[in-house]
């Protein structure tokens, strides 16, 4: 019974325990076992709270046992990216300065998981900062692929999807700065959304909203299956009166699509660096397949999409690192891993004028593109999950797929539709209009029945 819970979904997970067909204390217990037994080759889950875990598990029981239930995660464990603060857990943010701090309040996203009943069981590792696209501090060391331990789980969420794909956890959250919640799931075949920007509150997280690139990140659920993302988003989703950036949109329901009914855009190729074959036929993959549902399919992609890695990047490094230095500053962190740069780089009032009034003009042409499209699809990557020290070497570019649709702002969900010659996981990037987390889903629930989805690894 406990290998079958350690797979086991989200919806059957609150399903079973709300009706009492298991208990969370038996839930709790089996996911932690599985923590034990596969995180010593993984270094996945950084901070454990498993006392407090099975205590509030038996606090489930208990409630439920008296006919209350807190919520739509009532008894249903977690673990949480170690980015977000965990009142009462140890919360690092992967920064030596925050070593040993212990927040006395939840994050946003946090709060409402546990107000919803969820039990957290741990935090998972994270680069410093979450700036790193593989998975690796100080602290605790790089974490790695539950399908290849030579390999990069991809970051930032990368201990959140490596103990996800290998069973440990049900569900967890991560953020998104560049793909830092798309990639990770690319690289170990979970399923993950980046909601449209002002969806979700960051409160709480290591890097928090404000600044001139506050649309970048986005905040969203980790699984291994899409309907799970669908019922946890609304959880997670709307303002919380501290965040200003976040806008009280109705989600909308993905049940209710007709994928027959869409126009789905598809490229294999953004005009930057050219993924490997087995990554441009997954894509060509889901594309079939949408057209055997109905939908209308053709290969094109954005016009000026090439430039994503210019602008991006120039984005980046225009304050000359004063963003990171100042939260390196706060959170008290003297020795660091990153390369913070220096003022002298940083660009000139012209220079940053220039570069956002060509920000701008991508975006808008970006959005008029989307005149004639509901859908596109696209590489995650260029390649699947690299190994070790590869990840933040020469070659960035491989990232550009996820960096566009940070430029952006709108919803993107990966989730797994094919395998490498080495049998690692490739991901399909699915991307919809803003506010459209329901197109999204919908496409990538599809995908994942015709193309399989999520699979175990051997570990």
């Amino acid at each position: 019974m406990s290998d079958e819970l350690d797979f086991s979904s989200v919806t059957f997970l609150a399903e079973s325990i709300s009706t009492r067909k298991l208990s969370s204390v038996e839930v709790t217990s089996a996911f932690l076992k599985r923590i034990d037994e596969v995180n010593p080759a993984l270094n996945a889950v950084v901070q454990l709270a498993a006392d407090r875990a099975l205590d509030e598990a038996g606090a489930a029981d208990r409630a439920l046992a008296r006919g209350e239930s807190h919520g739509a995660l009532h008894g249903v464990p977690m673990t949480i990216k170690d980015s977000f603060d965990t009142a009462g857990v140890i919360s690092t943010g992967g920064t030596k300065g925050r070593i040993a701090f212990v927040p006395e309040r939840d994050a946003t996203v946090v709060a409402r998981l546990r107000e919803a009943g969820a039990i957290l069981m741990g935090k998972t590792n994270t680069p410093e900062l979450t700036l790193s696209y593989d998975t690796n501090n100080l602290i605790y060391g790089r974490t790695n692929n539950p399908y290849d331990l030579g390999r990069s789980p991809g970051g930032s969420s990368g201990g959140a999807v490596a103990i996800l794909a290998a069973g440990g956890t049900p569900f967890d959250i991560g953020s998104d700065y560049g793909g830092s919640i798309r990639l990770p799931s690319h690289c170990c075949g979970t399923a993950g959304i980046k909601p449209t920007s002002g969806r979700v509150p960051r409160t709480g997280h290591i890097f928090p909203f404000g600044g001139v690139l506050d649309s970048f990140q986005q905040i969203g659920p980790l699984a291994r299956f899409v309907d799970d993302l669908a019922y946890l988003l609304p959880i997670l989703s709307g303002p919380d009166g501290i965040d200003p950036m976040i806008v009280p949109v109705p989600l909308r329901d993905p049940k209710a699509v007709d994928i027959g009914a869409l126009r789905v855009a598809f490229h294999t190729d953004n005009g930057i660096l050219t993924p490997t074959p087995e990554t441009a036929e997954t894509v060509r993959a889901a594309a079939r397949a949408l057209e055997g549902a109905g939908a209308h399919v053709e290969e094109t992609r954005p016009t000026g999409i090439e430039a994503t890695y210019e602008i991006i990047t120039g984005l980046w490094s225009a304050d000359g690192g004063a963003s990171t230095r100042r939260l390196l500053g706060e959170a008290g962190t003297e020795e660091t891993s990153l390369d913070v740069g220096s003022a002298d780089q940083a660009y000139s009032a012209g220079e940053r004028d220039a570069l956002h009034h060509r920000w701008d003009s991508f975006r808008s042409s970006m959005l008029a593109f989307l005149e004639d499209w509901d859908v596109i699809l696209s590489p995650v990557s260029a390649s699947p999950a690299l190994t070790h020290g590869e990840s933040m070497g020469p070659g960035l570019t491989r990232y550009s797929y996820t960096m566009t649709y940070n430029l952006t702002g709108w919803p993107a969900a990966v989730v797994r539709g094919g395998t490498s010659p080495d049998e690692l996981p490739i991901g399909v990037q699915v991307i919809a209009h803003p506010w459209r987390e329901d197109v999204a889903l919908a496409v990538a629930g599809h995908l994942e029945d015709a193309l399989g989805g999520f699979r175990r690894p051997a570990l």
